[in-house]
């Protein structure tokens, strides 16, 4: 197809960007700590870093990886919220040439065991509130060096001392735990500020991340994002954004975790790029502390979800923040409700926008324009970037045609880490990511999204996968069998539905959300289970989950929600 969305581009944002610019995200970070040393680059609970500090930090941290006896390719888990040491933690990896595994702080066990065997993590960065998860499975993992933090390690001293007891004394949220050998990550510094460090000077085709994500199929996978994947992404949003944001004045808020790929390439490299401040929210479910943090700061961007939004423009307050210096507010991770858009603007006077993107894309694809108001679309494909409709057949649809969105473009992932077979069913031949999702491109080249290929759950804009939440499910003695599907909720977009056959007339539903609840992150729970005689199958058994979705579903006949 003709790139018809061209002809819809501002006038200053190239169709092509020049992938030689940077080599890598080691040189965007060395450039931007040159350059904007005395700037601050992030924010955390009223303590902020500057470029230069961050520099050093992260230069300590690198040095004792590579001291610790980690070679070049060792993988490292960061498993933490947004607090100052993730950004120190993440560049400290990259400088000693190491690939980032970024893990949801939240997981289960299970969870958490899967990830580090599957990526061979050899050392993680843990915050000690979830300590007592990874107690649970290290025995079982490739890890050999851990590091704990806790959230006001990077703060002066008596503010240290002070947060840190509220978290541990106070609000109890540290768990006890053992981990025998386990290193502090002031500790980590100290010996590593006496060691020397071996510069890594990666290369474009060089891996920098393991992105976990079910993909459009299957178990949580490690998508390979190079670092020329992530730099493409990078010179795209600032391609992009080159007439709204300017270099050494902007300031994010950063709700969403930076382990979230959205939030890692947009809030992170992106702003970190342009020599920007992030504030880093640390709870941002905390809504009441959340806007008070804003109420602090005359703040130019904003990245975050629909419920996030929600949340916002409903909270008391939040009327008051100051937005005269608003630039942006993007949306992602799930559809922005054109109810929510319309609150933002009336109360912020400034549009709430849309970006789509997966994490096997870096993960941008198409973005609103940033000097439009909502539109309810999902924006023109970046530059670089192709997007092609296909039918079932892998055939091209014609604009006004819904099909499913394929992507090529630099950005796109390697593919998926120790997984040929299934790297194969997403990328073809032709090198086109087939996403999964189902879209549709008017003849002005702005694409819209319209239903989901696949069977994937977005609750507040994480991805649920049936099949792990069924999985865990089926493991019940009294199940016979179940599905699993989502449905549409007001507040956080879906939620996740199972359907269960019995064959122990006592179990209940209460009682499969309680095992759910010790085998899955809160987000992947059903909400609601409802109990049925037999599944919806096809001829060779495959169980119709689309049959057991409203309308379709048949009235409960006992369920529970929660």
């Amino acid at each position: 197809m003709e790139k018809i969305w061209l002809k819809s581009y501002p006038a200053s944002v190239p169709a092509e960007i020049d992938m030689s610019e940077l080599a890598s995200i080691n040189e965007m970070f060395a450039r931007s700590c040159g350059n904007f040393a005395e700037r601050p680059a992030f924010r955390n609970l009223g303590v902020t870093i500057t470029y230069a500090k961050l520099e050093r930090l992260s230069r300590d941290f690198a040095a004792w990886l590579q001291s610790a006896g980690l070679r070049k390719g060792a993988r490292v888990a960061l498993m933490m919220p947004n607090v100052l040491q993730y950004p120190v933690a993440l560049f400290g990896a990259l400088r000693a040439g190491m690939i980032v595994v970024n893990v949801n702080p939240l997981y289960t066990a299970r969870e958490l065991q899967h990830q580090l065997r599957d990526s061979g993590a050899e050392a993680i960065v843990i915050l000690e509130n979830f300590a007592h998860v990874l107690e649970k499975v290290i025995a079982n993992t490739a890890v050999k060096h851990v590091v704990i933090t806790g959230v006001g390690d990077l703060f002066p001293a008596q503010k240290r001392w002070v947060v840190n007891f509220v978290v541990r004394r106070v609000k109890k949220m540290v768990p006890p735990w053992s981990l025998p050998g386990a290193l502090r990550f002031r500790t980590t510094l100290a010996r590593g500020r006496r060691a020397p460090l071996e510069e890594a000077r990666p290369q474009q085709e060089d891996i920098a991340l393991l992105q976990y994500t079910g993909g459009t199929t299957g178990v949580s996978k490690g998508a390979i994002l190079t670092q020329g994947n992530l730099v493409a992404n990078m010179l795209q949003a600032t391609a992009w954004s080159r007439d709204i944001l300017g270099e050494g004045q902007e300031i994010i808020i950063t709700a969403l975790p930076l382990y979230h790929i959205f939030s890692f390439t947009v809030n992170c490299l992106l702003f970190m790029k342009l020599g920007g401040l992030s504030i880093m929210i640390t709870n941002p479910k905390d809504i009441p502390e959340f806007v008070k943090t804003i109420r602090q700061v005359r703040f130019t961007g904003m990245t975050g979800v629909n419920t996030l939004f929600n949340a916002l423009v409903n909270a008391p307050g939040f009327e008051q923040v100051d937005f005269s210096g608003l630039k942006f507010v993007m949306g992602g991770g799930a559809s922005v409700h054109p109810s929510v858009a319309e609150k933002w603007k009336r109360v912020t006077g400034r549009p709430l926008l849309e970006g789509y993107g997966l994490t096997e894309a870096s993960p941008l694809v198409t973005v609103s324009r940033l000097d439009r108001g909502y539109t309810g679309n999902i924006g023109l494909p970046f530059p670089s970037t192709d997007v092609s409709i296909r039918d079932d057949s892998n055939h091209e649809l014609p604009p006004g045609r819904d099909g499913e969105i394929c992507v090529q473009g630099p950005q796109v992932m390697r593919g998926y880490w120790g997984r040929p077979e299934e790297t194969a069913a997403v990328i073809d031949s032709g090198g086109w990511l087939h996403t999964g999702d189902i879209g549709v491109i008017d003849e002005q080249g702005y694409v819209r999204l319209t239903d989901r290929k696949k069977d994937m759950i977005l609750v507040s804009g994480f991805n649920v996968y049936p099949n792990e939440v069924e999985a865990v499910i089926a493991g019940m003695d009294g199940v016979l069998e179940c599905a699993v599907i989502g449905v549409p909720d007001a507040i956080v977009g879906e939620t996740v539905k199972a359907f269960v056959v019995r064959k122990d007339s006592s179990l209940t539903a209460e009682s499969v959300i309680a095992h759910c609840r010790q085998q899955l992150t809160n987000y992947k729970t059903p909400k609601q289970v409802e109990f049925i005689t037999e599944l919806p199958k096809n001829p060779i058994g495959k169980v119709l989950r689309r049959e057991l979705r409203p309308p379709a579903a048949s009235p409960a006949k006992a369920s529970a929600a929660v």
